[in-house]
């Protein structure tokens, strides 16, 4: 059975060599398909980050990220397909509402 989400030594780290911070550090974790999963953690626990490479708005360093089979950095498009995210806060243009 294709897991809905599963991630596999997924890592960032900004910046480069000396002056780098290493944001994610090799998680791991399976969703299965129905599951509620959340993330919990401190300011600066890599929450955010880890929800930007799930949702393609940020490339990992390392590791693999499936959507549904899907892994995103080779087979991205179907995978953008089933991803729906509603961010921390309003970008909607007032006057345009």
């Amino acid at each position: 059975m294709t897991h809905a989400i599963e991630v596999t030594n997924l890592t960032k780290v900004y910046g480069r060599s000396h002056s780098s911070t290493l944001a994610v550090d090799h998680i791991n974790f399976i969703v299965r398909q129905g599951e509620i999963f959340g993330f919990l953690g401190p300011n600066g626990a890599g929450k955010s980050t880890t929800q930007r490479m799930l949702t393609t708005l940020l490339q990992p360093t390392e590791g693999q990220i499936l959507i549904n089979g899907h892994d995103l950095a080779h087979d991205a498009y179907p995978a953008k397909r089933q991803i729906g995210l509603v961010p921390e806060e309003s970008n909607i243009y007032t006057e345009l509402t």
